[in-house]
């Protein structure tokens, strides 16, 4: 049975989709069968994996309207190991077209059970919004990863995100939780960020990961090869904590009843 996750925050600029694409990368190193699925119409993540957005004949904007399945419509990338239901331009338009349909907050979920036992993770890139896209991708999930910067205005943002998964958890996805905050971009040189970091652990305890990820030029480089940062330099300090996480996510996981 896939481990469906969603990579979210409200927030923007806060490294969903470098901590996606990432993680996906990672976990397919370890011998994980992975589908990341973009919810984006900005298509950065399916950019990110190595796949042209401007070349796919079907993408998840088709699987949510049910003109296509998930098995037709994701592609295997070869240069990262895992597969990848792409988003482009067009997705935008499904907001508009999902609110006249039945089970519009729960295409996705829909689509994601034909494929059950195909992988064992299911990511999910959410947009930086509220949006019906991304209730899709909360109503499909067991749960959401939650990378943030330790910095103050991030604290305000998760609270927000806090607030929202109990809503959906209330009202639509009994199962969906918090797996876990991840902290990216992280500098333990400046004060702020290690007494954020400090506060995070007060406050949400062992919902903490242990694996920190840092402040890396190479995995900001990594986007414009079209590949993420653990393919493009695996030693980069960057690549190797995101293999670490993928590790620790894949033991969390065992512990947890999901």
């Amino acid at each position: 049975m896939a481990k469906i996750f969603c990579v979210a925050n409200q927030k923007g600029g806060v490294g969903k989709t470098t901590s996606a694409v990432n993680l996906a990368a990672g976990l397919a190193k370890i011998g994980q069968r992975v589908l990341l699925v973009d919810l984006d119409p900005q298509g950065n993540a399916t950019m990110g994996s190595g796949v042209d957005k401007r070349a796919l004949e079907l993408t998840v904007y088709d699987v949510l309207l049910e003109n296509a399945s998930i098995k037709e419509a994701a592609v295997h990338s070869e240069q990262v190991g895992y597969h990848v239901l792409g988003a482009n331009r067009e997705l935008s338009g499904a907001e508009i077209e999902l609110v006249s349909l039945e089970r519009r907050n729960e295409r996705l979920k829909g689509a994601l059970k034909a494929v059950d036992g195909d992988y064992d993770f299911v990511l999910v890139d959410c947009p930086p919004s509220l949006s019906m896209l991304t209730l899709n991708g909360l109503c499909a999930a067991h749960g959401v990863v939650v990378p943030m910067q330790c910095e103050y205005f991030a604290l305000e943002g998760l609270t927000d995100l806090v607030n929202t998964i109990k809503q959906v958890h209330a009202n639509m996805n009994p199962d969906l939780e918090i797996i876990g905050l991840l902290r990216v971009m992280f500098d333990p040189r400046t004060t702020l960020q290690q007494q954020v970091s400090d506060q995070l652990k007060e406050h949400f305890g062992d919902k903490v990961f242990d694996t920190v990820i840092p402040r890396n030029v190479r995995l900001a480089e990594a986007p414009s090869y079209g590949v993420p940062g653990v393919v493009f330099d695996p030693s980069a300090k960057g690549s190797k904590a995101f293999i670490a996480f993928a590790k620790e996510m894949v033991a969390r996981i065992k512990k947890m009843r999901l």
